[in-house]
């Protein structure tokens, strides 16, 4: 059986990406695998760290194997657990990169593991520019990725600005695939009711941590435009500040549309996520810049239809007008955009058009890219 070794965040700690790796490491699990996911002791100082907690407030998945070993700050840490993983010698290990301050840990981990020279190293990228760019980004990548074998991008602009750094290495293009790891859709009337919301209102929803780039004070201005405002309908928002909160707070008393909004910014616990989406008529994605995103995987799941903005690869996940629809960076062409959703019924015909593209994102076909990538280097 061959040894994988997932090098990335995982339960302790919460979010998007550490639930990636969970139901990456099944599904490896499922396709014959022997999985270890190689975790964080310390993911982020606390200084560095937007949010109230990094931590999960449940239970770890006892079907994992998974260790806390990595120090994002400690060298030595890092020559430590490269050391340790070189004497394995694990058929495969997987970086799951996502922003540049892994950089210098990541890269010297690799390469210490490269020195048994028997375990093939690849990485599934996230990002490869990140959202919000900091001095030292470039040259913490360009490190990362030298002793790196083979690449995996989940959107064709990621893919594409593996050139910028890259142009020899294997490489191949994965769609992210769905997050189906956050229990079944329920009725919409019953999860109304178990998040105490108003069974007659119209919700869209932003869901997610709450950054600058991710546009949600495009999504409040919408409501304010003339159609949506007055209208009854409301924004759901979702998710913990990892911005300044007062921004968003101080906007909505400008535009005075308090009573079209629902608050529920905390972190969404993952046995919460499935209420969220099944109350919701539809996603919007109002990003002003993205490369993928998991909230549309999330949607695809729920088969809810999204709104999205026309950056980076969120147009190659949602097809306009057949799933929902691909608008500019801009409140007015969002409202609209709701508008159009409620005033021409399209909840149905979208749904369909879910059902049919739903189907590329498999997590089969992750691990069929994992073993191409693999067998070529």
């Amino acid at each position: 059986m061959p040894r994988l070794y997932i090098i990335g965040t995982a339960w302790p700690f919460r979010g998007g990406i550490a639930a990636f790796n969970e139901r990456l490491a099944t599904e490896c699990q499922k396709n014959g695998y022997q999985v270890s996911i190689i975790n964080f002791i310390l993911q982020y100082p606390k200084i560095f760290f937007p949010g109230k907690t990094q931590m999960a407030s449940w239970e770890a998945p006892d079907h994992l194997d998974i260790s806390q070993e990595i120090n994002s700050i400690n060298p030595f840490n890092w020559i430590k657990v490269g050391n340790r993983i070189r004497k394995d010698k694990p058929d495969l290990v997987l970086f799951r990169y996502w922003l540049p301050f892994m950089g210098p840990g990541f890269g010297t981990i690799a390469r210490i593991i490269r020195m048994n020279r028997t375990t093939r190293i690849l990485t599934i990228f996230d990002n490869i520019i990140p959202h919000e760019k900091r001095m030292g980004d470039k040259l913490f990548t360009r490190y990362f990725i030298r002793p790196i074998d083979a690449f995996i991008a989940m959107s064709d602009t990621v893919f594409k600005d593996i050139e910028k750094f890259d142009k020899t290495k294997p490489r191949k293009l994965c769609p992210h695939p769905l997050y189906d790891n956050f229990g079944e859709k329920v009725d919409k009337l019953q999860a109304k009711k178990h998040l105490g919301l108003d069974p007659e209102i119209d919700y869209s929803l932003f869901f997610g941590f709450i950054r600058n780039y991710k546009g949600l004070d495009l999504a409040i201005q919408a409501f304010a435009e003339q159609g949506l405002r007055g209208s009854g309908k409301k924004l759901l928002i979702a998710g913990e500040f990892y911005s300044d909160e007062a921004y968003y707070r101080n906007l909505i008393n400008e535009l005075g549309i308090a009573n079209q909004l629902e608050l529920r910014t905390e972190f969404i616990a993952d046995d919460e996520v499935k209420y969220y989406f099944s109350a919701a008529d539809i996603v919007v994605q109002p990003y002003k810049t993205a490369t993928q995103s998991g909230i549309s995987q999330i949607a695809y799941h729920f088969n809810k239809p999204m709104i999205v903005t026309n950056v980076g690869g969120l147009p190659e996940i949602v097809p306009d007008g057949k799933v929902g629809f691909v608008v500019e960076r801009d409140s007015t062409e969002i409202a609209q955009a709701i508008l159009r959703f409620y005033d021409d019924h399209l909840e149905e015909k979208f749904e369909k058009g879910i059902a049919v593209e739903k189907k590329k994102y498999s997590w089969e076909t992750m691990v069929e890219t994992i073993n191409l990538l693999s067998d070529s280097v």
